[in-house]
């Protein structure tokens, strides 16, 4: 177990880069393979959009990884924090700290994107996407991904995460975010039981459908325990779902320069 974590500290930035585009490009296989829908549009276009968006949320981990190298070296050295006050064996504590971490840095982040809307106003840009697939997950405005790195970093301090538990989260995060967003059949026998507890990518589509009240549901990124506890599971056909957002024009989702400024149009009404 020691040279198992020992591998995801020492793991050096290309390798996470190339977990990337592994992870990205097996979801695009399969999405030539077995798609759900057929999505009117021109894939490579849509991919170049959503990579930018990818190349600005990079740049981001990377200045977060060097600003807060210091938290994990402080939660270590004082041992602050639950996971130092637990006497259990590492691996129940590598479990138990990627379900923390889902859990704040995910489904109460992703909550409150939907929630409070100076949030929902940078969230919206992911929404917009009127074609989803394996790149959608990629797809943050970087005001967005600032939010999620920060509530990631709540979660590390309270819960006392060793980096090796952290960089382990990381990395399952980003699978389940290409697979779930990614335009994939997945028979109803094997992701229904699989829903009971992790996100699939037959329940996450509902996530991105244009109006309420599905649009606000399945908030999850790892494990749907926490969408099925605080009541904000569904589950239905995923090819009932038409994807975008009812605030915003769809044929703007392409539009990179529009997308960056849709956090400060206030010409952009929406409920919240």
């Amino acid at each position: 177990m020691e040279n198992f974590l020992a591998f995801f500290e020492t793991m050096p930035a290309w390798q996470k880069l190339v977990w990337v585009f592994a992870c990205l490009s097996v979801s695009w296989v399969l999405e030539g393979a077995v798609p759900l829908v057929t999505l009117n549009y021109k894939k490579w276009k849509h991919a170049g959009v959503n990579l930018i968006f990818l190349s600005t949320s990079l740049v981001i981990n990377l200045l977060f990884t060097i600003a807060t190298a210091g938290v994990f070296i402080w939660g270590a050295q004082y041992e602050f924090g639950l996971l130092y006050w637990l006497d259990l064996p590492v691996w129940a504590e590598l479990i138990l700290a990627v379900m923390l971490l889902d859990l704040v840095a995910q489904y109460v982040a992703h909550y409150l994107l939907h929630k409070v809307k100076w949030m929902w106003k940078f969230h919206l840009v992911h929404h917009s996407d009127t074609k989803v697939d394996a790149t959608t997950g990629t797809r943050h405005h970087p005001g967005d991904y600032v939010i999620r790195e920060v509530f990631a970093l709540f979660g590390v301090i309270i819960f006392g995460i060793p980096l090796a538990f952290y960089l382990f989260y990381r990395i399952a995060t980003i699978l389940f975010t290409y697979l779930t967003h990614a335009n994939i059949t997945v028979p109803a026998w094997l992701d229904k039981p699989l829903s009971l507890l992790f996100i699939t990518p037959n329940m996450h589509k509902f996530h991105h459908h244009f109006e309420r009240p599905w649009t606000d549901s399945n908030y999850g990124n790892i494990f749907s325990l926490w969408d099925r506890m605080f009541g904000t599971f569904v589950y239905d056909d995923p090819r009932k779902v038409r994807y975008g957002v009812d605030v915003l024009s769809d044929d703007l989702d392409e539009n990179v320069a529009y997308q960056f400024k849709v956090p400060f149009d206030k010409t952009i009404k929406t409920d919240y």
